[in-house]
């Protein structure tokens, strides 16, 4: 498998890493047995799993763009889609949280990375456009 096959699976790996995170802390906030700073939690589930799972993203489609990939194109579609569906149940978990611990960091998260998902299906669906180009056997053949 080649390189951009894999960065686009650990980019799938910390989508749905990043979704079960954000629907622990919400079950964890709807009923928390000591007090935590939520707002800091979260940033922290943003900095260390969905960021990266955008650049690892964004770097399998510039390593495959040249000649297609059905596999990193189908593991981006996949990721952009377990982002939407885990945010929206985020979303649904949102009036069931104790009202001290609803964050602006917990209400626009949902809202913001479902829209980033979105640009990640396109470029995940632009990989199932591309017609590989012939790769060249001997340097000279230009």
């Amino acid at each position: 498998m080649a390189i951009e096959k894999w960065v686009a699976a650990a980019s799938l790996g910390l989508f749905a890493m990043f979704v079960a995170q954000m629907i622990s802390i919400c079950v964890y906030l709807s009923n928390p047995s000591h007090d935590i700073d939520a707002s800091s939690q979260i940033k922290e589930f943003i900095s260390i799993s969905v960021a990266p799972a955008l650049v690892l993203a964004g770097s399998s489609f510039i390593l495959a763009r040249r000649y297609g990939s059905r596999l990193s194109g189908s593991l981006l579609i996949s990721g952009g889609v377990i982002t939407i569906l885990g945010m929206y149940y985020i979303g649904t978990m949102i009036p069931k949280i104790v009202p001290a611990y609803v964050v602006p960091e917990l209400t626009f998260s949902p809202i913001v990375f479902s829209a980033t998902s979105i640009p990640v299906i396109v470029i995940g669906a632009m990989l199932f456009r591309v017609k590989p180009k012939p790769q060249r056997d001997y340097f000279f053949d230009r």
